[in-house]
């Protein structure tokens, strides 16, 4: 690479680096320009995305019939108050819980951490209201991640992440995933939900077993208690199915969705029934932007584009091939520990704490992975990626992990 293409990207890394509050630990690129499964940097450089913005993109970056959403509606109205319904918002919630199967009203935030907290929120709020003000506890699993506001956080059991901001809220407990007895070792008479992820992503891709969820599920409907489904990364035909609770024949009672609904625009989303919902009333929760008809547009399209399209079947398909690939990588490479996952959504445990150098050397190399600690890789692609693109992949990390 010139020293005239360097400069493009430096100079807008050091500029960033001078004004942004450094909360991320960024690598040395900066995207300009997104297509479906790649990505081009300021030099111009093509890249294979399989992280696709933390699993935002399902259905690729800059998806032209999202995109055509999005602009038909924004040269309309793109946010009225939410004290009037808006045409897309509407139509949206009306999708969602038709797909979702068991959803008959819901509430649209900005992300998934707000998401996370009006599903507290409305967990406490209903659980006081049937059963007295004592019914607040909330369990989640350790390794968990539900978001970064301190609702959110306080439900995310990884002590690197909660210590420096305690206190933290209070009311939350946390029980280890696929281990039934510890989670009914939690529950007391105060408790009032369980909240989790059908896989834990920033946890290390730690998939629930079947048997958890179902037992999970009889022990939340014997002792009254409220089940929560965080599907902010799982959701959206990531696993194989349009929602990861499909895989497990068992139904939450509140839906937790974001990242991929909006597309790229900044949307999540609470799904529930009736009986639950009811208790969120006029001013018992809100949120200014949340649900404003150029995202929701963007989600309709998404939709749309994912039934269309059979990504599902594609993600289970895809992810089975893949899968196979890094099985085969595993026999030849005594670095790799475990290769876990479930459709599109995949990790790769290594012995060694080397993920960090894996995924710069990666990136010099074009290829766009992620890691979720020193020594996970996740691997998190678009939905449109190709069997040419995990062979190009696997072809780098054959001749790469060697090295390691």
């Amino acid at each position: 690479m010139s020293a005239i293409a360097e400069d493009k990207n430096n100079e807008i890394f050091i500029t960033g680096s001078k004004y942004l509050m450094p909360t991320y630990s960024r690598l040395p690129v900066v995207f300009t320009k997104a297509k479906m499964q790649y990505l081009w940097d300021a030099n111009g450089r093509k890249y294979t995305d399989f992280i696709a913005g933390y699993g935002c993109l399902n259905v690729g970056h800059s998806n032209r019939e999202v995109i055509c959403a999005i602009k038909k509606q924004v040269e309309n109205i793109i946010q009225p108050s939410n004290v009037y319904y808006n045409v897309p918002q509407v139509r949206l919630a009306e999708k969602l819980c038709e797909i979702t199967g068991f959803g008959s009203k819901v509430f649209f935030a900005n992300s998934g951490t707000e998401a996370v907290e009006g599903a507290v929120k409305l967990a406490r709020k209903y659980s006081k209201e049937k059963f007295g003000n004592n019914r607040y506890k909330i369990i989640s699993f350790n390794k968990s991640f539900h978001g970064r506001t301190m609702g959110a956080l306080s439900a995310t059991a990884q002590e690197e992440k909660q210590r420096v901001y305690q206190p933290l809220l209070d009311g939350f407990d946390y029980a280890d995933i696929n281990d039934i007895k510890s989670v009914k070792d939690k529950i007391d008479n105060n408790t009032c939900a369980v909240i989790i992820e059908p896989i834990q992503g920033e946890g290390g891709i730690n998939v629930s077993d079947i048997e958890f969820m179902k037992n999970l599920k009889s022990l939340c409907l014997e002792n009254k208690i409220l089940l929560i489904f965080d599907e902010v990364q799982t959701g959206f035909a990531r696993t194989g199915k349009m929602f990861a609770f499909k895989n497990y024949g068992i139904v939450p009672d509140i839906l937790v969705l974001a990242k991929s609904l909006g597309g790229g625009m900044p949307l999540g989303a609470i799904v529930s029934n009736d009986e639950v919902s009811s208790v969120f009333t006029p001013g018992s929760h809100g949120s200014t932007f949340g649900g404003n008809a150029a995202s929701c547009a963007a989600g309709i399209a998404v939709i749309d584009y994912l039934i269309k399209n059979r990504l599902a079947d594609r993600a289970f398909n895809l992810g089975k091939y893949f899968v196979s690939k890094l099985a085969r990588l595993k026999i030849q490479n005594s670095i790799i520990k475990d290769i876990r996952g479930m459709g599109l959504m995949i990790g790769m445990e290594l012995y060694e704490p080397v993920a960090a150098e894996i995924v710069n050397a990666a990136l010099s190399d074009k290829f766009v992975i992620n890691r979720v600690s020193p020594s996970i890789l996740r691997f998190l692609p678009t939905l449109v990626i190709s069997k040419r693109n995990i062979d190009s992949l696997i072809k780098w990390l054959a001749a790469n992990l060697k090295k390691y």
